[in-house]
């Protein structure tokens, strides 16, 4: 049965399904664990709706979109009433129960300003099977308040550590902790943020060392990294060092 499973990921079998304006992944799951992810923004809330429906036919997980308008995510609650669930910001949609969850991520804010990428990477975390936990507020310019909450940091599988303005709060936290930090810069700042630019570079510079970098306001993908880092933790002993 493995062997088999094993030729049906890496062969030619029919692996999406072709919805006219979209061919949907349907065995992306299969290939990588994890299914595939609407990106909302620029679909039209009929196509958003008929991919979730082909999305929730080819598996248990839940279908969940990104980016998504104020429209979308209506249609989606209209679609599957009862079902649909969004994050703080209304702007990550998904139906259908999240998974048991292994590992823990920990989405660290250094503003409320950054509330909205960090929340879209605390909802994605969850949907992709890690418990999440937010610890929010936490920037630079008052060190205090990130020390307070040092142990906190140091318990999580992985870190996320989202930040606008001159993006230093990955690199602080770098230093206090042991564990893996994903940096994620926000577009949040003043004219010479550059809409993140500065921030994305400063982290890509890190002085401290265990520190990787996403994309300017991808709390989405900063949260599946977290995610998968989280879980394969969780799935494998611990070994006692020599």
């Amino acid at each position: 049965m493995d062997e088999a499973l094993d030729a049906l990921v890496r062969g030619p079998a029919a692996g999406y399904a072709d919805l006219g304006f979209a061919r949907v992944d349907t065995h992306r799951g299969l290939r990588t664990g994890d299914p595939e992810v609407v990106f909302a923004a620029g679909k039209t809330p009929a196509q958003t709706v008929a991919l979730f429906h082909r999305l929730r036919a080819s598996g248990n997980r839940p279908a969940f979109a990104t980016r998504a308008s104020a429209d979308v995510v209506e249609a989606v609650r209209a679609a599957f009433p009862g079902a649909a669930y969004t994050d703080e910001s209304g702007t990550c949609v998904a139906v259908g129960e999240p998974p048991a969850t292994r590992g823990l991520v920990r989405v660290v804010a250094a503003g409320t300003s950054d509330a909205a990428v960090a929340g879209e990477a605390a909802f994605t975390a969850r949907l992709f099977g890690a418990e999440v936990e937010r610890i929010d507020d936490v920037g630079v310019a008052g060190l205090h308040r990130l020390l307070a909450v040092h142990a906190e940091l140091d318990s999580a599988d992985c870190l996320v550590v989202v930040a606008g303005m001159e993006g230093a709060l990955p690199s602080v936290v770098a230093g206090l902790v042991s564990v893996p930090v994903l940096a994620v810069p926000t577009s949040v700042g003043y004219g010479a943020s550059f809409g993140g630019l500065s921030a994305l570079l400063a982290m890509l510079n890190s002085c401290a060392p265990g520190v990787a970098v996403c994309n300017i306001d991808n709390g989405f993908g900063a949260g599946v990294f977290a995610a998968r880092v989280a879980r394969a933790a969780r799935e494998r002993p611990t070994r006692t060092p020599h």
